[in-house]
This record gives C-alpha cells, structure tokens and sequence, in this order.
C-alpha cells in the first residue's frame, strides 16, 4: 500500500510546524515538502504530484485563489485549506467541490485517510 503524499504550504510558521507535527509521525502519511511563500505551490505540485496540499486559509468563506488552480490543473489533488485564527478547516476536492471539517488533528488525518472522501476520490 503506498502512502499518502502530502505537500504543506501554509502560513504562518506555527500553523505549518502544528500541521507538520501532527501529519509528519504518521506511518501511512508522506510529507513531500514544506512551502514557505504562495508562489511557490504551483510548480511544487507540479513536481511531486501529491495527493494533498494543505494550504492556509486567509479569509474564511472565501475559497483561496490557488485552490482554484490547482483543482482546474490537478483535478485528482484534493486541498485542505487551514484558518488557525478562526478555529476553521475547509477540504476542497474535484470541481471545486468543498466541505467544512473540524479543525483537530482527528478532522484533518479523516480527511487525508479518505474517511470524508467520497469512495471516487479515496487515494488507493
């Protein structure tokens, strides 16, 4: 069984660290790289392909830019995007499909596991 892939590029440095912490030690879960600056997200998907890029979430109730790119280029990516400040986790999948979560640690690894995936989208 292979892992999942995971690229996290989220602001700021103690959301990343707290992510990092929290997906980093898990057996099934690989972290492809950790991205400092918004721009740089593109090209790194572009690279690794992972299954997941988590991304910061700058104004709740607002769908970020990049989101849109990235599920228009790589529709098979599927984005969590994280607002520590508003205690809100957002996950983003085909067609700019996108559901609330909880914001724990227990939300985010359901989610990367494919346990709030529709079966279509599970990362085998």
């Amino acid at each position: 069984m292979r892992k999942i892939r995971v690229l996290v590029a989220n602001r700021p440095r103690l959301m990343r660290d707290v992510v990092l912490a929290t997906i980093s030690e898990q057996p099934d879960i690989e972290v492809l790289g950790e991205l400092e600056d918004d721009s740089e997200i593109a090209q790194a998907v572009a690279d690794s392909q992972p299954d997941f890029v988590i991304i910061a979430l700058d104004k709740p109730g607002e769908r970020p830019p990049v989101c849109d790119y990235l599920l228009l280029h790589y529709p098979l990516v599927k984005v969590l995007a994280v607002a520590p400040e508003e205690n809100s986790t957002i996950f983003f999948w085909s067609d700019i499909r996108s559901t609330a979560i909880e914001s724990s640690e227990e939300g985010i690894l359901s989610v990367i596991r494919g346990k709030a995936i529709p079966p279509l989208l599970r990362v085998m």
